[in-house]
């Protein structure tokens, strides 16, 4: 669970709740007609920029901004380490009782007891790497997409709430409403848009920048096993992924230094 996503939507929509219990009460920033405009527009417009499977899949992408677990690329590391040298003692059959938890990193060491050649497992990896970067473009793209849209529906039922407000200016009672409607509508599209739409947008963006580099530093490890280097040199290699106060902290920084 990533605390941060989620203090962080809970903290916001609580602290609104409560400026809005403090001005009177709840059921007055609720109405019926606002949330069709916004809720619905949005969805709707949202849809029509990309196909079906890709917009209902944006359901499954969202949850790795509140679930996601991921290797450290400390953890890739040493593991990479330790089958490096399992290589250079065993040879790459060796590598076939390995116990490897990240399904890329098992990928690419299938590949070398398979006997492919570095081009192959190069492009293989690499096709992997782009792939998926582009799968998540496309989810982060849609909550980008529902930040934009949520605001200018807001607009639209703004809009629509002083055109119905101006039309019926003979009759008191239905000015109230009208106007309710014409300033709900903008509430709605602002809250989310930015409290949950373009915040989840960028976590997303965040998963998908810390799984390029763990597989770019795969790609490496498992090309440097390959080509049969020293244990220590795939090491010092891949520390180089490793923010600058991190990469003196294994025995080949230490000893490269």
């Amino acid at each position: 669970m990533d605390l941060a996503t989620l203090l962080g939507i809970i903290g916001s929509f609580g602290f609104i709740v409560m400026a809005m219990l403090l001005g009177g009460s709840l059921d007055m920033f609720i109405d019926t007609t606002s949330i069709l405009i916004v809720f619905g527009g949005s969805l709707f417009v949202v849809m029509m920029k990309y196909n079906l499977g890709q917009f209902f899949g944006a359901v499954k992408i969202a949850m790795k901004a509140f679930i996601y677990k991921s290797d450290t690329p400390e953890e890739l590391i040493a593991k990479a380490v330790e089958m490096a040298d399992a290589a250079r003692k065993g040879g790459f059959l060796a590598l076939e009782e390995a116990e490897i938890s990240n399904a890329f990193m098992q990928k690419g060491v299938d590949m070398l007891v398979d006997g492919h050649d570095a081009d192959v497992v190069r492009a293989s990896l690499s096709s992997d790497i782009r792939l998926t970067a582009a799968r998540h473009e496309v989810g982060a793209g849609i909550f980008k997409q529902f930040g934009d849209v949520a605001p200018a529906m807001g607009m639209i039922g703004t809009l629509i709430g002083l055109v119905a407000m101006l039309s019926n200016m003979d009759d008191p009672k239905s000015i109230g409403p009208a106007m309710a409607v014409a300033l709900l509508t903008t509430l709605y599209g602002a809250m989310i848009a930015n409290m949950v739409c373009l915040p989840i947008c960028d976590k997303l963006k965040l998963r998908a920048a810390e799984e390029k580099l763990n597989k770019s530093l795969i790609l490496d490890a498992v090309l440097g096993i390959q080509d049969g280097q020293n244990p220590r040199i795939i090491e010092a290699l891949l520390r180089n992924y490793l923010p600058e106060s991190k990469r003196s902290d294994g025995s080949a920084g230490k000893g490269d230094s």
